[in-house]
């Protein structure tokens, strides 16, 4: 899949995550992370939000996650949408994890 615009995904409520996918602006994924909890869990929210990305074949992307306490599940299903938004594709291959 290839980005073609700016997708975003999930609120800015308790429990949850925000996140913004836009066109890379250089190699790699560029993750820009805002948590409360980053010091305990910023290094595994980070591996989720890549994960995911590299799962949809997405290895260049910047992101934007703003983290209310959202658990890893959440993360995915955030991270999944806000790429098939940037990516303007209905061809949803859903998974129950």
């Amino acid at each position: 899949m290839q980005i073609k615009t700016t997708g975003i995904a999930g609120t800015m409520e308790s429990s949850d995550i925000m996140i913004t996918i836009a066109p890379p602006s250089g190699k790699g994924i560029k993750i820009d992370l805002e948590s409360s909890v980053e010091k305990q869990f910023g290094k595994q929210i980070r591996k989720t939000i890549t994960d995911c990305a590299n799962k949809l074949g997405i290895n260049d992307a910047d992101i934007t996650a703003i983290d209310k306490g959202a658990l890893d599940c959440v993360i995915r299903a955030r991270v999944e949408t806000a790429i098939y938004r940037a990516c303007e594709s209905t061809d949803y291959k859903w998974e129950a994890v």
